[in-house]
């Protein structure tokens, strides 16, 4: 085993020259996509609606081509879902993956072609290799084995020779024959549709094997390393797989989670953390130096950026910017053309730029999950580094939260009410929310200055929710496992008060 680690730690690498590259000259690699994207697509059916032949420069596209979320797009992927082609993209699509819906709809499905899966997504896992390989040359992934905590998903069939599943299980299911061989357990299991089930057959297998490194969103994570231990008897995760090395974590922010980690793991640096940023949509960033922690934006997986201000976000006509015009700093909302078939899609997330050498970037939240009821602009970025500087401040752990406003009315000032799940908590639940407090205070001025003499925002009222609460509720609304992922903020009621609903339940 030591021979084939070598060996494919030096294969691996060989990629990072490429990477260099599209570091070196990030601004003609995505011209040279922008280009072949439009000659790819100029005779499917939205290439002669948009006149994909007449369009040479990034100005003439936008004025051509209208930015639009899902629904925009849902009556032409109906269309290939029932077998229609070469109407987005110009090769056959029989994929489509699952994701969480809009307004109008329960789900998405986001079309797959072979080139997105192979050149993108597939493309992005050799990447995340290729760059912890370059970072520990001394690794031995490859010497055991490597658990990835995929989606519950069955395959739906849509239509003769199309199915559905959420992006993990497409993943796993046409996954190379060489990383089959690293992988465990086998997609029998890890396809598993009934969550429960799944975990415990997991953990049957892979306590008897060599686990190098794991993989999977950090909360579902953490139920089935929790499990683990109370199986095996064990304290530590380290305990079971002493030769765990690597985490790659991805859909959330890890800075909340990132003690508990620690803590079942079996202490501070045993093992190196590394996140990814890879939607249904496509394969976006890896976070290419485990001591940093933003992410290499990856400009050649055959998309195309756009970035628009979050000021522009609701207006009719917004105003966007290529990779060379962003700043460091201001909160984008991200629009991408794929090879998919996806064409100005604003994907739903938000994104700030933290280096312009080389475009790295943090996802700063989502375009809906965040809380502007009185102007304070407080996006999950700013919600997840005050848990985590309020658990630093009174020794606790969070495991979830979620928050909403309670909004101002003609007696009193408004506030934000919190949900918040603990796996330990603080010996002094009143320091905890004002820890809490200047914590927000301190990474959102916006917020500051609404909480100045509590003339507009109150103190946050929170409600410490006992543990299995949003387990639970997640569990009612059939979200277990995958890619599922509790919001952390919204504009709106609705989350929090069916949270509290089932934690009076409790």
């Amino acid at each position: 085993m030591a021979i084939i680690n070598s060996i494919f730690g030096w294969y691996i690498k060989k990629r990072i020259h490429q990477i260099e590259l599209f570091i070196k000259y990030p601004h003609d690699v995505q011209n040279d996509w922008f280009q072949h994207l439009m000659d790819t697509a100029k005779n499917t059916e939205w290439g002669r609606r948009y006149e994909y032949s007449e369009i040479k420069s990034f100005d003439e596209y936008k004025k051509r081509v209208p930015i639009q979320g899902y629904d925009g797009f849902k009556n032409d992927i109906e269309r290939i879902i029932r077998g229609e082609q070469n109407v987005l993209w110009p090769t056959e699509i029989t994929m489509f993956a699952k994701s969480s819906g809009t307004a109008s709809d329960k789900s998405k499905f986001i079309p797959v072609s072979q080139e997105s899966l192979e050149d993108c997504h597939y493309k992005g896992g050799k990447d995340l290799m290729s760059l912890y390989y370059n970072e520990f040359s001394e690794s031995k992934l490859m010497e055991g084995r490597g658990l990835a905590m995929g989606g519950s998903s069955d395959f739906v069939p849509l239509n003769e020779g199309s199915y559905t599943g959420d992006l993990s299980a497409i993943i796993l299911k046409n996954l190379p024959f060489w990383a089959s061989l690293h992988r465990t357990p086998d997609n029998d299991i890890a396809l598993n549709p009934s969550w429960e089930d799944k975990i415990e057959q997991i953990i049957d297998i892979t306590v008897k094997q060599n686990i190098t490194n794991i993989s999977g969103v950090p909360s579902w994570m953490l139920v089935l390393l929790k499990r683990v231990l109370e199986k095996t008897g064990e304290d530590r995760i380290i305990d079971v797989w002493p030769n765990l090395e690597w985490y790659v974590h991805g859909g959330v922010s890890f800075s909340s989670y990132r003690s508990a980690f620690d803590k079942i793991i079996g202490g501070q640096d045993r093992v190196n953390y590394s996140e990814t940023y890879n939607a249904s949509e496509g394969f976006l960033g890896i976070q290419d130096d485990t001591k940093r922690d933003d992410l290499l934006l990856m400009l050649d997986y055959g998309i195309f950026y756009e970035f628009m201000p979050m000021s522009e976000y609701g207006e009719e006509n917004p105003i966007t910017i290529q990779l060379d015009a962003v700043q460091i700093g201001v909160n984008y909302a991200l629009v991408i053309t794929t090879t998919g078939g996806l064409w100005r899609y604003l994907i739903g997330d938000t994104v700030v730029f933290t280096t312009l050498e080389p475009y790295r970037i943090k996802v700063s939240g989502r375009t809906k999950h965040f809380i502007n009821a009185f102007g304070e602009e407080l996006i999950v970025e700013n919600a997840e580094k005050a848990i985590s500087l309020a658990c630093e401040k009174t020794g606790a752990l969070v495991k979830e939260f979620t928050a909403a406003p309670i909004h101002m009315d003609d007696k009193e000032a408004g506030a934000h009410e919190w949900a918040v799940e603990f796996d330990q908590e603080p010996s002094d639940w009143e320091y905890f929310t004002v820890m809490l407090d200047n914590a927000l205070k301190s990474v959102n001025s916006d917020y500051e200055a609404k909480r100045y003499l509590d003339k507009v925002l109150q103190m946050p009222r929170m409600h410490h929710v006992p543990k299995g609460t949003f387990y639970n509720w997640m569990s009612q609304r059939g979200k277990l496992g995958g890619q599922n992922k509790v919001p952390r903020l919204s504009n709106s009621r609705e989350y929090l008060e069916s949270i509290l609903v089932v934690a009076s339940k409790s």
